[in-house]
């Protein structure tokens, strides 16, 4: 039984040693690059690092940065990925969260981590990049994992204003990672563009696909995500075959025109999550790209990325709404209503997940990890978490999930998750912010805030900009004389909505 992913990466670096892993403009690394740079890393923290620590990594949108995460696995300890492109305070709370004594990053953001409140020891990349690998020392780190040790935390929005740090361990993310080969048929002939930033979550798909199956991955620039027709072409210049995207980034070139230009001639699976794929754009890719395998996948960070997929096998029109399918090997998905009671067939219920792909809980958090990982109610004989997604869906008759939206305030925009409570606990910090509520225009996919008090829109923008990442900062800012309530005191956001346009 493999007790981590090293094993893994270990098996992939003897086999395939001159091939390409991982690539991006400016430089390339082979399989055993990669591996000799992941162990001159991981061979520097293991002489300075304490066995199992956690080490905060701020690197850039390059080859490297795969090699700095797993080269802190190397050393016996797990990885905190960190965007030098949020803001400063972000940044600070996810440090104040994991509480991390050490941070790699490379040169390129020093300066950046130099002014972070981090009173921890800073190490350089580029200064350790020529450490002679001790394979001793490496053997005696790998050993001390268990495949239930934590791999990397990963952090999400918190609905109290603070980040949650979901940890994952290296066996969730294996047989994550085992059930989604099988289903877009990965191997060692495939190519993957990668689009997500480094640090979310759905970059492991990117970055673990390569380690345990040959593939190769190239790293896209994020200003290609702009100009579809450039992407396009890099797309066939580096001959990509399998892209596993946001909604957001396979939406775009639909919308923009690409296909009237040019078409990846290489792709032949296409998976896409994060959000509802509008199926207007979906049906522009089918049109042009017949053969490719459309996989549309549903899932939280605390399930390892991803838990159901659905195949898209039909052609799909312009008012077409996808299914999210079926669980994914070593899932287990329920339904259950408020009273947590199963709900009958056909009927909606909450989305609960199970299985070995469960995280390990929210890092440091232990109140809330409680609340979110609960016992099976169904099970009273032997311990089984489960975790509740607050999302809502029912199972067709022929077992296929269909999703119905969030239960609670939580919403999905432009692939990332977000509390619009953690929205309106950073307004309530804005001088001249009396009293504030956030809600969501899911057609239009605009972030609003309705707020009370002097504040100008200048002022709250610049605050936001400033504290959270550019996503979350809300679009339309409509100042009240008060807000609305209902007879029982509670906000009324139906009349809210009302503002929508």
């Amino acid at each position: 039984m493999e007790t981590s992913i090293l094993s893994r990466l270990n098996a992939s670096a003897a086999k395939y040693a001159d091939k390409k892993m991982f690539s991006d403009p400016d430089s390339s690394l082979t399989f055993a690059q990669f591996n000799g740079c992941t162990k001159a890393i991981g061979t520097y923290l293991a002489k300075t690092v304490p066995q199992g620590s956690p080490v905060a990594v701020m690197s850039g949108r390059h080859v490297m940065t795969p090699a700095c995460f797993l080269g802190v696995v190397r050393a016996g300890c797990f990885y905190a990925p960190m965007d030098a492109d949020m803001p400063t305070a972000r940044l600070n709370q996810i440090l104040s969260v994991i509480k991390a004594d050490y941070m790699l990053v490379d040169k390129a953001h020093y300066d950046a981590a130099s002014a972070l409140e981090f009173n921890g020891t800073i190490i350089v990349l580029e200064d350790i990049i020529d450490t002679q690998p001790d394979e001793e020392l490496l053997d005696q780190r790998e050993k001390s994992l268990v495949c239930t040790s934590p791999l990397y935390v990963i952090f999400t929005s918190g609905s109290t204003g603070k980040p949650k740090g979901v940890i994952t361990s290296h066996l969730s993310l294996m047989c994550y990672i085992d059930a989604v080969t099988k289903v877009l048929d990965i191997n060692d002939t495939d190519i993957l563009g990668n689009q997500s930033p480094l640090d979310y979550i759905a970059a492991i798909r990117d970055m673990y696909l390569p380690i345990s199956t040959g593939a190769s991955t190239y790293i896209i620039p994020k200003n290609e995500f702009a100009v579809p027709t450039m992407l396009f072409e890099t797309l066939n210049k580096q001959k990509i075959t399998a892209i596993c995207w946001s909604v957001a980034g396979v939406e775009l070139p639909a919308k923009l025109g690409a296909f009237d230009v040019m078409k990846p001639e290489y792709l032949k699976k296409l998976c896409f999550s994060g959000s509802v794929m509008p199926c207007k754009y979906l049906k522009i890719w089918q049109e042009h790209l017949p053969d490719v395998l459309y996989v549309n996948q549903y899932g939280p960070t605390e399930a390892t990325a991803s838990c159901t997929y659905y195949v898209v096998s039909e052609k799909v029109d312009d008012d077409t709404v996808l299914p999210i399918g079926t669980p994914y090997d070593n899932y287990s998905v329920m339904l259950l209503n408020d009273n947590n009671e199963p709900v009958p067939q056909g009927e909606t219920g909450e989305i609960c997940v199970s299985g070995p792909v469960l995280a390990l809980g929210y890092y440091g958090n232990p109140e809330v990890t409680e609340k979110s990982f609960i016992q099976n109610p169904l099970n009273p004989n032997y311990r089984e978490l489960i975790y509740k997604t607050g999302d809502l869906g029912n199972f067709r008759e022929d077992g296929i999930l269909e999703f119905h939206g969030r239960k609670d305030r939580q919403i999905k925009h432009m692939g990332h998750r977000i509390e619009l409570g953690e929205i309106e606990e950073t307004a309530k910090k804005i001088d001249g912010v009396l009293d504030c509520c956030s809600l969501y225009n899911k057609p239009k996919e605009h972030l609003y805030l309705f707020y009370t008090g002097t504040a100008t829109s200048k002022d709250i923008v610049l605050y936001f900009r400033k504290n959270l990442p550019a996503f979350m900062s809300p679009r339309k800012l409509v100042n009240l004389e008060e807000l609305p309530t209902l007879p029982n005191g509670k906000l009324d956001m139906q009349t809210l909505k009302t503002y929508f346009k």
